[in-house]
């Protein structure tokens, strides 16, 4: 099952990897706590992952309009 990266702010599939599962040194890798991995990796119903990062043009936005930091979801 592959590993897609998609933007959690509007929703843009980034990319994805081809992946049987993710074991610890996947996680190790991306640096994440427990905590974190819980937030921003999701399973899904037929076995794949979910990462939930920022696209390129989200971080564009944010860097222009550092307010936006404080909701939840500004993309409508």
């Amino acid at each position: 099952m592959p590993i897609r990266y998609k933007c959690r702010h509007c929703e843009t599939e980034i990319g994805q990897l081809p992946f049987d599962h993710i074991d610890d040194q996947f996680l190790q890798k991306h640096e994440l706590t427990q905590e974190d991995q819980h937030i921003y990796i999701k399973n899904g119903a037929e076995g794949d992952y979910t990462v939930q990062c920022i696209c390129e043009e989200c971080q564009e936005s944010l860097q222009k309009f550092p307010n936006y930091y404080a909701l939840k979801k500004w993309i409508q």
